[in-house]
């Protein structure tokens, strides 16, 4: 009886994790309960294989698309009768002519898995028989009632083993399918005959060598003389790219080396951009001041200028406006400064009046002398109008850390300061402290540096500062650039946008 359905076209669900193909009955195996199909068609496009074979325990969904008549030929052969007339899955070919369809349906079974989703967006699965068939109900009753009872579709659970498969079954698989999501124009594309595909290799080796590739390059050149253009070889100029913050113009080559001095310098330093700023002598240096002073740089211009510079960097060093904010105003910063009787003293009183303009706790240590520098008298008249507090021994300065040392006890002269005992004293302190130190216009020997700076800030031109002085800043306190030539220096000035630049060792 099963002999009776070849020739039909079929529709066999697997479930989601094979999918649908459909094809013409080929061959029914009712000892190893198989069914095949020829010239099959897996979820609407055409397999590659001629023949495609399915287990009894495979089949979730049995659907009856055609079936031969009497005067059918059920031969397996016929792909103009099988590629015209197979439909899209769920798609229905028409009422059958009582206006009923047929469906043989088939449970679903448990060990399928249910995580892959359908290619297609199946609205109707029930498939009708048409009417183009011409077999009345009765007759497709009993074709369908003899199919369910024959022992070739009877479902037995566990019975099934790799021995008793077909020995030309094909497992279906998903013929490289993407999550079972195609097309309808792929078979357009993709669904030529499996017979017109070409069996041998392409011979590249063969094809590679019909290639001419001396007289191809050859013609190149040629062209490329003739129409003026780059030459082979030469690599292409790709078009500059600039950022927001460079010139599109064309402008002079950079010059790294700027600043020129009349003495072979010890030690020279790098700015951020680049630009090479060498070091200068402390007498150089203090020649330099010297004739500032006479072109009308007073002392006064210079410690306002550097107080200013010494403040805005202190200011940043203590967090900024991260931490000068008027919302943290129970975050008030505390600076200790330690100042000598000396013009290195009088600029950091001068930086005090100006951190403490800026709502900073400034602690302003001055040992007592019986007769001032008046340019110290001068800032401690300022200083004393603000709320800073000013101190003469060591006891009264805070015991524990402040947030910032700021030390002006060294000078390049009078080097007797340092035996006296007030010196030691806060020398000892400020060790012992453990908050990091800013030295403003340090002296040149390590020796005479009784304090190691994190910090160090130069003024106009750096000096060969050592190890101990720390990280070394250099502060614009307005020398003019024809003073430097008159000095013997070829400057140009290094700051940019900025009166303090931080200088790297190179």
């Amino acid at each position: 009886m099963a002999t009776d359905w070849l020739g039909s076209i079929v529709s066999i669900n697997c479930g989601e994790s094979l999918g649908v193909y459909q094809g013409r009955v080929s061959a029914v195996d009712q000892v190893s309960q198989t069914i095949s199909l020829t010239r099959p068609f897996h979820n609407g496009v055409k397999c590659l294989v001629p023949e495609v074979t399915f287990r009894a325990g495979d089949i979730t969904e049995l659907k009856i698309l055609e079936i031969p008549g009497p005067g059918d030929s059920r031969q397996c052969g016929d792909s103009q009768h099988m590629d015209t007339a197979m439909p899209g899955v769920g798609c229905q070919v028409g009422p059958s002519q009582n206006g009923t369809g047929k469906v043989l349906k088939k449970p679903m079974s448990s060990s399928a898995p249910q995580n892959i989703p359908r290619r297609t967006d199946m609205k109707s699965q029930d498939i009708v028989i048409s009417p183009q068939q011409q077999c009345s109900k009765s007759y497709m009753d009993r074709h369908m009632e003899t199919l369910s009872q024959s022992k070739g579709f009877r479902r037995r659970h566990n019975s099934w083993s790799s021995s008793s498969r077909h020995p030309n079954q094909v497992t279906p698989e998903k013929s490289g399918l993407k999550n079972g999501q195609m097309k309808s124009k792929d078979d357009e594309c993709f669904g030529d005959d499996i017979d017109e595909i070409p069996d041998t290799d392409f011979d590249f080796e063969g094809n590679l060598a019909l290639f001419d590739k001396a007289a191809v390059f050859e013609e190149i050149e040629t062209y490329e003389r003739r129409s003026g253009t780059r030459s082979r070889g030469t690599p292409n100029e790709k078009p500059a790219r600039y950022r927001h913050d460079e010139n599109i113009l064309e402008s002079e080559p950079i010059v790294y080396r700027r600043i020129v001095v009349p003495q072979n310098p010890h030690k020279e330093f790098c700015t951020d951009s680049g630009l090479v700023v060498p070091s200068v002598s402390y007498e150089l240096h203090k020649k330099l001041l010297a004739v500032a002073e006479k072109h009308g740089l007073t002392l006064e211009r210079r410690l306002e200028m550097t107080g200013v510079c010494a403040s805005q960097m202190a200011l940043s060093l203590l967090g900024g406006p991260n931490r000068l904010n008027p919302k943290n105003v129970h975050q008030r910063p505390t600076v200790a400064l330690l100042c000598g009787p000396h013009v290195k003293g009088a600029q950091g009183i001068s930086c005090g009046r100006h951190l403490s303009n800026h709502d900073v706790h400034v602690i302003l240590f001055l040992p007592n002398f019986v007769k001032m520098l008046e340019s110290i008298t001068n800032e401690l008249n300022l200083f004393s109008k603000t709320q800073g507090q000013q101190v003469s021994s060591v006891k009264d300065l805070p015991d524990t850390p402040v947030d910032l040392v700021i030390n002006c006890l060294d000078c390049h002269e009078n080097a007797f300061l340092r035996d006296q005992p007030w010196y030691k004293a806060v020398v000892d302190w400020a060790n012992q402290n453990r908050a990091p130190v800013l030295s403003i216009d340090p002296p040149i020997s390590e020796m005479e540096l009784g304090i190691d700076a994190k910090w160090s800030l130069a003024l106009g031109l750096p000096l060969p500062l050592g190890e101990r002085a720390g990280r070394v800043y250099l502060c614009d306190i307005g020398i003019p650039q024809k003073v430097f030539q008159e000095v013997g220096i070829n400057y140009h000035s290094p700051f940019g946008c900025k009166f303090v630049i931080p200088l790297h060792s190179t």
